[in-house]
């Protein structure tokens, strides 16, 4: 069935101009993996950080970056379906596209230890043996990736062996010179830790905890999602987007009480480690789905949106770029190097300096956008993809 829309989808765009946003917000947070206390802040201040953290953690932590996930599947599908209509086999050329992502997140990775890009590039292989595969039968493989099967593996395993102990935070070695590196390091210093230390903290983390099988499973959902274009308005998708966001809301309830409260009933810890790691993958996803549902739904009721989100096209036109250029800007904030804000800003200030970093890339896009069809980091990528 031919895909009646434009090469681009100004919802898609919008929500990952959303979950980007998002994504800078918790990264500023987190002051771009640099976990150290601030000094001299007021009692009343560190009330309104905790709240801050808790509240920003609980909407998007996960949430963010699934929705990210989800997209990059969906334009996948995008582009292979726009490659079969010219006569193309698009398969070759992902593949070619993920080993330039991979250089991209070498560039990335240069200044931010907390890079998805190589994992994105990797896991993306996943797309090109399942492109061919039925609806029915993506569903049930994303199904089953989604469902963390190592992670219960690991707990049948630990059921039958109980002498059996998982090793975990085989990263930490390597967060902890890293993390010294971005606090008192100068700029190359910085830069030699993280292409080695820091890719190692972050995938290594990103395995260990769940990613690994979450990322391959959205891919597919976002896939199949083009496949059924739900993203374009009409009746079947509005019904669709209800249902998943009945459904979602119904599932995250009792997840998030697993998440919460069944970590306290589980003594043994061959058991406690995948759990925690499988329920908090579940209850994400199901939150993501309500985030991207209501989004979507609320895109539908206008037909091309509200104006808050149009607004966010460009920032999500132009993702890679601004994705790695806020890791850029922020670490310049952050880090020893630069302005060594990690020593006074908690959650409460990074919020404020996350906002402004979101305002000057949304400016920056528009405007970029206005004389040129793509971002800069976006046209090396086509240009080279097609080469």
């Amino acid at each position: 069935m031919p895909l009646k829309t434009t090469d681009r989808l100004g919802v898609v765009d919008a929500l990952r101009g959303y979950a980007l946003a998002a994504i800078v917000l918790l990264h500023n947070l987190e002051h771009y993996n640099l976990f150290l206390p601030q000094e001299g802040l007021p009692l009343w201040m560190q009330t309104l950080d905790r709240q801050v953290w808790d509240i920003l953690f609980f909407l998007f932590a996960g949430k963010a970056y699934a929705t990210f996930s989800l997209l990059f599947g969906f334009s996948f599908y995008i582009q292979l379906h726009h490659a079969e209509q010219r006569g193309i086999d698009f398969r070759p050329r992902f593949a070619w596209r993920m080993v330039l992502l991979i250089l991209f997140a070498q560039l990335h990775a240069l200044f931010y230890n907390g890079d998805i890009l190589l994992l994105y590039a990797v896991v993306g292989f996943i797309l090109i043996p399942t492109c061919r595969l039925s609806n029915k039968t993506v569903c049930w493989l994303a199904f089953i990736l989604l469902l963390q099967p190592f992670e219960w593996g690991r707990a049948l395993y630990a059921l039958i062996n109980p002498d059996y102990l998982p090793v975990t935070e085989r990263f930490m070695p390597y967060a902890i010179r890293a993390q010294e590196a971005a606090a008192n390091g100068s700029f190359f210093q910085v830069l030699a830790s993280n292409i080695g230390d820091g890719q190692l903290y972050s995938n290594i983390w990103q395995v260990e905890n769940g990613r690994l099988f979450q990322t391959a499973a959205l891919f597919l959902w976002g896939m199949w999602l083009g496949r059924k274009h739900y993203f374009i308005p009409n009746e079947t998708s509005i019904r669709f987007w209800n249902k998943t966001l009945k459904y979602a809301i119904t599932a995250f309830i009792p997840l998030y009480l697993l998440k919460s409260y069944g970590p306290l009933l589980i003594n043994n810890p061959a058991l406690s480690i995948p759990y925690g790691i499988a329920i908090p993958s579940y209850a994400n996803f199901a939150f993501m789905a309500i985030l991207v549902s209501s989004f979507t739904l609320l895109w539908f009721r206008k037909k091309t949106g509200y104006k808050w989100q149009q607004r966010l096209i460009p920032y999500g036109r132009m993702s890679l770029t601004n994705y790695i250029t806020q890791s850029i800007i922020g670490v310049s904030v952050y880090y020893g190097f630069g302005m060594a804000l990690y020593r006074y800003a908690g959650a409460s200030y990074s919020l404020l300096i996350a906002c402004g970093i979101i305002a000057i890339q949304l400016f920056f896009s528009r405007w970029w956008l206005s004389k040129h069809k793509q971002g800069p980091l976006e046209f090396l990528w086509k240009k080279a993809t097609w080469l």
